[in-house]
């Protein structure tokens, strides 16, 4: 019913307002009678060949919702209840900001691509909080960045306040550091930017009760040696994991007529064509560290095979967003479909 009518509907509209209408039914959805029970028996899949302990807590299966599509946690509960194992908020700033100038978001269907300069637009981390106060069950994940008329070395103390005032409503953290369009933030990818964003989050959470899992978001666009240095401020100051990856400015491999990409101009591509460079990054940081570090692999998720691909290169969980926009809900189902498919393969080999 997606890919034949609900599909062809939305994208009938641009791509921003598509992502506004879905986001208005997705907060409506939870004044309708049953909503949750009904989106479970159609689109979640329960089985412990699915579950997975990671950062020391229980995931119901390893499929994530990237961060980008609920960026004020207003509809985090009703997008757990379409089989998601948990969601990625965000990215929150410290204060409201609008982004960058509309248009901002557009679709590459030949390619299943998206390409968005949104720039960080949300309402802040106070509107974020109101909002996670309401959070059930689900794995809620925080994606933080600082505000685009912070300066670097004021971003400290940005991304300081928001891991302060989440800290408590959230269940893991992800330092935003990587995307494209938010001017000069890609600077705070050095070694020596990160360690002062780091040292900050990880004092604060030395004196806390519980524990939250700090992860590294990096660029595909980084070099090895610029991985390298990731993986070294990852371990010598305490993070928890890597997310593999954000998107890329990377416009190679595209089967979008070079006028229309142009004419598109700046911004993050996501989707299809991200897949080999999310795959590649992820197996090296998982041979990097020996596999002793949980990676969540995110970038180019359009099929099963991919979903299985990026966990046979090292990721211990995997997000979606290009691919939950293009395939719709029950895509999350068939990717558990095909894990449990591929585990009972792999046992009744060995039996």
């Amino acid at each position: 019913m997606y890919k034949h009518l609900i599909r062809p509907l939305l994208f009938c509209l641009s791509a921003e307002k598509a992502h506004n209408v879905t986001m208005f039914m997705l907060r409506a959805a939870r004044f309708v009678p049953f909503y949750r029970s009904i989106s479970k028996a159609l689109f979640s899949m329960e089985h412990s060949a699915l579950e997975r302990e990671v950062f020391g807590m229980k995931f119901p299966n390893p499929i994530g919702l990237a961060a980008g599509l609920d960026k004020n946690a207003v509809a985090y509960n009703e997008l757990s209840a379409l089989g998601f194992g948990f969601i990625e908020v965000g990215t929150i700033t410290p204060k409201p900001q609008p982004g960058n100038p509309k248009p901002r978001l557009f679709r590459l269907i030949g390619d299943r691509a998206i390409i968005n300069r949104m720039g960080f637009n949300n309402k802040g981390v106070e509107a974020a909080i109101k909002n996670l106060k309401h959070k059930h069950k689900t794995i809620v994940g925080g994606n933080l960045g600082k505000n685009t008329l912070t300066p670097n070395d004021k971003a400290p103390a940005d991304y300081l306040k928001l891991f302060r005032l989440l800290y408590e409503h959230v269940d893991y953290f992800v330092i935003n550091v990587s995307c494209p369009n938010v001017a000069n933030l890609g600077k705070l990818q050095s070694s020596e930017a990160l360690k002062e964003i780091v040292d900050g989050v990880t004092d604060f959470r030395r004196g806390q009760t519980a524990y939250r899992p700090i992860l590294l978001k990096i660029s595909p666009d980084l070099s090895h040696e610029q991985i390298d240095d990731a993986i070294n401020v990852m371990r010598e100051c305490g993070l928890d994991g890597i997310v593999a990856t954000n998107t890329t400015i990377s416009r190679d491999g595209l089967s979008t007529p070079s006028d229309v990409v142009a004419s598109i101009g700046n911004g993050g591509l996501s989707g299809a064509p991200l897949t080999k460079r999310s795959l590649e990054i992820v197996r090296y940081v998982h041979e990097k560290t020996e596999g002793k570090y949980p990676i969540i692999g995110v970038g180019g998720i359009l099929t099963e095979d991919d979903a299985v691909n990026m966990i046979k290169a090292g990721a211990s969980l995997i997000q979606i967003y290009s691919g939950f926009i293009y395939n719709g809900p029950g895509f999350i189902k068939r990717i558990c479909r095909r894990l449990v498919e591929e585990y009972e393969k792999e046992n009744g080999a060995k039996q």
